[in-house]
């Protein structure tokens, strides 16, 4: 208590740690300010030419933080002049703390949108791309195309980069000086240039800048889930709609079901149960559920019983145009194009009797923790990052610095009503709402799911109260209905208000009534008309819901987060707007039920809370409190678990994303497949003949076995091995003597071009196809990692251990398989750049043809030495100098059987003139 006290006097006395912070800030500005006169005078030209002396200047030498306080003033000079708009002292102090690399808390209305423009400009001086990072392509696009005209003015290049977008658009974007894009756009790129053949058809260049908008909503609400690409894995669609017909068939007596964990199992009832429905389907294999046999029947029966119990229509997805659509529980939007990952989607779409998509595997995959991490520079801007502020350090390292308003907060914010019932909480709802209507005051209702704010909606109809309603079923009207919402008297009802970006302001939105009631107006005078008119209605109805008491926020029930309440709530009073602001609580509402303390109904009837009324109290919002804080802690370590494995992942990732990159920029790899091939050879030597061991525990057959596997070699090794005094070594030499000589044989046939491209692509595609393998085994072993606990082992270190184990059997099976494909190539391609379309398209294999160098009996038993392999060609031609005639077999000579026949009939020479009869 002691200690308390004195945290309050000193911070009385001295000021808190973030307020010192801002002082510090505000003495920037006050340079800045001393050059708006100076740029006010200068001609556009001369404002224009402030970016060249800018590069200049830092070309010579000088720092981006020597440049600040010209540049900002550049900046807001330029914006009075493009957009009318001239950013506040406090405006200044958000865009420095963006340049220093930190979150910007900044309350809804002060405009984060423009503070943006003064650290993008100035550290895009250096020519090395600055992304702005916000969470829809509709604001993607509206920002860019608003402050692209400041950009446009200094000189700067913007681009942005959405959904749809070709791979040209998209590198013509990422090359511009400022890039806007979604984070999911700029992680999904990354991956899928991690993908690519060639680094020309790569899009995006390294990473310099980063701020990212919504920072809370991207980087902790957001990253509870990885960035997944995959592909299509064997189609079990039928599985997935028998094993759906059986879920129905139980109750909750057979499962055991954690609301918190958001988990479900079935007991031993339940798991008898489903045996006996499998059996009767003709599903079950062996005597129970669990044999070895069923382990895919296992996985199947999970997700459908997941898919039916945890996933709520309407609430967590919706169904629209023959698909299951994710809804984001932090926006409320549908999230076009994601799909979940193990079947789980799959399990949904035979619940709801959709088409069934094929089973996806995992390509490629990254946490938008390490993605983010990746960006030298990193900021962010949010109206709610506080709460989050240890998240943010421990993960990020980014320190929060909270930013005064510039005009103080007017809105009263109501303590919480809580009520018994949920139909009692509605019914004080609605006449809330009437009151407001009554005093022609907007109030915006804002619910947690789609499911939710269509009840309200019906409760609205029923008392005849007209209303608007914004949830991922009208995504498309947003703007609109957003613009309506602080119209005298208008009910707007929201799924979720984080990330809408567009301000609901008092008395209408100005813009976006004169783009729509203009659209379509060619004549000049009539649209001064109309903008005149629109402008005076605006005016009047502004003054009505002022004198009404502002924009009147409800919140129907508290999220599990209390930025998502914070960011509700900030929707009124903006600038120093009027508002106020109330939650309805009910006992039954899924946040109290699931996390509340069971002491809080009885606390409630301690205080004679009676059916239809409601209590406020203090002790009870503190309790709502502790629930939410519960749940934020909850999902803080959900996101730690789940960053800890994926940065073990993340090591191999880097490692396999820069390998590629190398072998991309290089023309000629020989040298590395030369090393494949030497450590293959050693590995097989080893493994045969080991060290320090007596010639008869060497094992030939198999040495001579696998050469002939992997590098197509039939070679005489049986007997060297049984050589007087043969070593080890020796046996190594002549080995990688007759590989070397094979390779150059190969290389005057083909042609050196004609190899190195074939090498480079194999190797490459090779990489790919061994890393999607490896994911998969990894998240197979993720999956059944917690189960070492009860061995009283740490799963993350067995995770580790194992996982490094198989990264080295992952670049051991790379090795060996990119070996055994070029030793067995044939090609009959007449140009190296054919190998250009195929690492355009990813490589077909079908172009290549396997070949096993013919070596007869006589010559193994003959002994052939490692100097004479270069004799043994894999055939020779009668006569080289012959001219083979297509009607003539006689001059056709030792044809190869994969060769095309010199008939001419298109066949391979075993399926035509060569055939076995």
């Amino acid at each position: 208590m002691r200690q308390e006290y004195d945290n309050k006097f000193y911070k009385k006395i001295f000021g808190s740690a973030n307020d010192r912070l801002v002082k510090r800030y505000f003495k920037i500005v006050e340079k800045i300010n001393k050059f708006e006169d100076k740029y006010a005078s200068m001609s556009d030209e001369e404002l224009q030419a402030q970016t060249g002396l800018f590069k200049e200047r830092l070309a010579n030498g000088e720092t981006l933080d020597d440049i600040t306080p010209e540049a900002f003033a550049v900046v807001r000079e330029a914006s009075k002049r493009v957009l009318g708009m001239r950013p506040f002292d406090v405006q200044l102090v958000g865009g420095l703390v963006l340049h220093s690399g930190q979150i910007t808390e900044m309350r809804t209305g002060e405009g984060k949108t423009l503070v943006a423009t003064l650290p993008i400009y100035l550290n895009a001086l250096t020519g090395k791309g600055v992304h702005l990072v916000t969470v829809n392509d509709y604001l993607v696009q509206r920002d860019a195309a608003w402050m692209g005209q400041i950009y446009n003015f200094l000189g700067l290049s913007y681009g942005c980069i959405v959904h749809g977008l070709t791979d040209e658009q998209r590198r013509t974007a990422y090359n511009a000086d400022i890039t806007y894009a979604t984070n999911h756009e700029l992680g999904f790129d990354y991956l899928r240039d991690n993908m690519k053949f060639r680094l020309g058809d790569m899009v995006q260049r390294p990473f310099h800048y980063a701020i990212v908008d919504e920072v809370d909503s991207i980087l902790i609400d957001e990253a509870r889930t990885p960035l997944i690409i995959s592909g299509a894995a064997e189609d079990s669609s039928d599985l997935y709609a028998q094993v759906n017909l059986i879920i129905p068939k139980l109750t909750p007596e057979h499962y055991e079901k954690d609301e918190k964990q958001r988990s479900v199992v079935l007991n031993e009832i339940g798991i008898e149960r489903v045996e006996e429905l499998l059996r009767q389907a003709d599903l079950l294999r062996g005597e129970t559920l669990y044999d070895v046999q069923n382990i895919g029947l296992v996985h199947h029966v999970n997700q459908a019983l997941r898919a039916h119990i945890l996933f709520t229509r309407d609430v967590d997805y919706m169904v629209k145009n023959d698909k299951v659509m994710i809804i984001d529980e932090f926006t409320g939007r549908m999230m076009e194009g994601r799909r979940y990952s193990e079947g789980l989607h799959q399990a949904l779409e035979a619940k709801e009797g959709v088409t069934i998509e094929m089973e996806n595997q995992t390509l490629a995959s990254i946490t938008y923790q390490n993605f983010f991490r990746m960006y030298p520079k990193l900021a962010g801007m949010t109206g709610t990052g506080m709460t989050e502020a240890g998240e943010f350090e421990e993960i990020y390292k980014l320190s929060v610095v909270d930013i005064p308003t510039n005009v103080p907060i007017a809105r009263i914010d109501h303590d919480d009503e809580v009520y018994l019932t949920a139909a009692e909480k509605y019914q004080a709802m609605i006449e809330t709402i009437k009151e407001c209507r009554r005093r022609m005051q907007p109030v915006l209702v804002g619910t947690a799911s789609i499911e939710k704010s269509e009840h309200i909606a019906k409760l609205l109809e029923k008392e005849k109260i007209p209303h608007q309603v914004l949830n991922a079923r009208y995504h498309d009207k947003e703007a609109l209905i957003i613009a309506d919402a602080g119209y005298p008297g208008a009910v707007t009802i929201a799924t979720n208000m984080a990330g809408r970006g567009t301000d609901i302001k008092l008395g209408g939105n100005f813009d976006v009534r004169v783009a729509n009631e203009t659209a379509g107006v060619e004549d000049e005078q009539e649209k001064q008309k109309i903008i005149q008119r629109v402008r005076k209605e605006i005016t009047q109805n502004e003054a009505i819901v002022k004198e009404a008491g502002g924009l009147y926020v409800i919140g129907t029930e508290r999220h599990e987060s209390r930025r998502i309440d914070n960011q509700l709530r900030g929707r009124s009073g903006r600038q120093g707007d009027p508002g106020a602001s109330k939650f309805y609580i009910s006992l039954q509402d899924d946040l109290m039920r699931i996390f509340g303390s069971d002491r809080l109904d009885a606390m409630l009837r301690r205080f004679g809370a009676k059916e239809g009324e409601a209590i406020s109290h203090s002790w009870i919002s503190k309790a709502l409190e502790r629930a939410q804080q519960k749940v934020e802690a909850r999902n803080f370590d959900i996101r730690k678990h789940l960053l800890r494995y994926d940065d073990v992942m993340n090591d191999q990732r880097k490692v396999i994303y820069e390998q590629r990159r190398d072998l991309m920029d290089v023309a000629d790899i020989s040298e590395t497949i030369q090393e494949m091939r030497h450590e293959g050879l050693e590995t097989a030597v080893r493994k045969f003949i080991p060290e320090n061991s007596l010639s008869e525990q060497w094992d030939g057959e198999g040495l001579q076995h696998d050469i002939h596997r992997i590098f197509a070699l039939q070679l005489p090794i049986i007997s060297w091995t049984n050589e007087e005094g043969i070593t080890e070594r020796e046996i190594l030499g002549r080995l990688t003597q007759a590989v070397m000589d094979a390779a150059l044989a190969k290389e005057r046939q083909y042609g050196v071009e004609m190899m190195r491209s074939a090498e480079k692509s194999i190797l490459l595609r090779m990489l790919d196809q061994c890393w999607k393998d490896h994911l998969l085994m990894l998240d197979h072993l993720r999956q059944g990692i917690q189960l070492r606990a009860y061995a009283q082992s740490n799963p993350l270190n067995e995770y580790k251990r194992e996982a490094f184990v198989l990264f080295q059997e992952m670049l051991h099976r790379l090795r060996e398989e990119t070996i055994l494909i070029i030793s067995h190539l044939e090609m009959h391609v007449p140009d190296p750049s054919v190998f250009d379309s195929i690492l355009g398209e990813g490589i077909n294999f079908d172009k290549f043809e396997e070949q096993t160098p013919d070596w007869t009996e006589s010559d193994i038993e003959a002994g052939a030495s490692s100097a004479d392999v270069k004799t043994f060609p894999k055939r020779k031609k009668a006569n080289e100098n012959v001219v083979i005639d297509p009607n003539d077999p006689s001059t056709w000579g030792n044809t190869q059987r994969n060769a095309l026949c010199p008939c001419g009939s298109g066949k391979k020479y075993k399926h035509c003139h060569g055939a076995l009869t």
